[in-house]
């Protein structure tokens, strides 16, 4: 009896050990540094840090480490980047105040550019049209033209 109540607590020790890490993994989120550095801008270069060298570069980098050790998420490493660095170091811009501009100018750009093809192409095809009426009366025989002034001058008084 003793040996099956000690296997028992044996086996749930061995269970414990065993889910531990598994719990500790699930409740730390999965980010990595090459996740965060596609988004983060080098200060000193102004290009993405995932192309950046230098000391500046590799100091960013230690910092997200530090943090993804830390076990914290995305939105707080960027939050903390922001802090410690400035918002120049995002590289894409926030979706409120003036950055919001970053999105919504090139999408006026391209509805103003759309609507003045659009009217465009309307213009286009009714210049067609009316040319091509003109031609079709411009290509009548003169024989018809003669006709016609004769009629007229019949019924002129």
């Amino acid at each position: 009896m003793r040996a099956r109540i000690l296997a028992a607590l044996v086996l749930s020790l061995l269970a414990l050990l065993l889910a531990a890490p598994l719990a500790w993994a699930e409740s730390c989120p999965k980010t990595s540094l090459p996740a965060i550095q596609e988004e983060v801008m080098c200060l000193i270069c102004g290009v993405p840090l995932v192309n950046a060298g230098g000391p500046q570069a590799e100091d960013q980098r230690d910092f997200i480490r530090a943090r993804v050790d830390q076990c914290e998420s995305k939105a707080q490493i960027k939050a903390a980047l922001v802090d410690e660095y400035g918002p120049r170091v995002l590289a894409v811009p926030s979706k409120s105040g003036f950055d919001l501009a970053a999105y919504l100018v090139p999408i006026i750009v391209l509805g103003l550019a759309l609507g003045a093809i659009i009217f465009g192409a309307i213009g286009w095809r009714r210049s067609r049209e009316v040319d091509a009426a003109q031609q079709e009366l411009s290509d009548r025989p003169a024989e018809a033209d003669s006709r016609l002034d004769d009629d007229i001058e019949k019924y002129d008084l």
